[in-house]
């Protein structure tokens, strides 16, 4: 019978239902051979550290500061990406759409789940499910909604189909009441739905209230 509280395994350590049987089948599959826990680490560590939403809002908070690296990216994603290390795995073929005060950007894949782990780590759940996959493309302002977002009328709605061959990085729109930020005052405005193009980034005041 499932139960939700951590307890004693035996071993003298608490842990939780989960985490036991995590550390179990590694155990089993390393006695068999069929794992490498020094590869498995290596790939922790890639998830935990050097992939995620922090390397593409670096990569947002810089295109807002650099109109040269702005130009770039707009250009060739994939290079300037990958100039500032960004690269790997699902993030060879990097397009970068800019949200404008005319154009919104926004970001499914219709067939799967592709996605740019190199900048954005690995997808919700959201983005993954069959309802969004369908209605980002037949009714992507509803869907907008659904996430709070409601934009202009006069706002054109674009919508990228990512796929094996290309995946996409929204651009959002620098907030108002940054002028003179730099990078790593303005990155945390970044959020990964921005950079999918559910949301908006952050405005200065909502990253403040935020913050503990």
């Amino acid at each position: 019978m499932s139960h939700d509280h951590d307890h004693d395994h035996g071993s003298g350590s608490h842990l939780d239902d989960m985490t036991a049987r995590v550390m179990a089948l590694e155990k089993v599959l390393t006695e068999k051979g069929l794992i490498d826990p020094d590869a498995l680490d290596a790939i922790i560590d890639t998830y935990e550290t050097r992939v995620g939403p922090r390397n593409g809002a670096r990569v947002v908070a810089r295109a807002w500061t650099d109109p040269a690296f702005a130009e770039w990216l707009a250009r060739d994603g994939a290079a300037a990406i990958g100039s500032m290390g960004y690269t790997g795995r699902q993030g060879e073929h990097l397009h970068a759409v800019f949200n404008t005060e005319e154009v919104h950007n926004l970001v499914v894949c219709t067939l799967c789940s592709c996605y740019p782990w190199s900048v954005l780590g690995l997808p919700p759940v959201w983005y993954k499910s069959h309802a969004y996959r369908a209605r980002a493309v037949s009714d992507p302002r509803g869907v907008l909604a659904e996430f709070g977002l409601h934009l202009p009328a006069g706002t054109s709605l674009r919508v990228w189909d990512s796929n094996s061959e290309m995946r996409y990085l929204v651009v959002p729109r620098r907030p108002e009441g940054t002028e003179g930020w730099d990078m790593e005052a303005l990155a945390p405005l970044v959020t990964r739905n921005s950079m999918i193009g559910t949301e908006l980034a952050l405005a200065p005041t909502a990253q403040k209230a935020s913050q503990p």
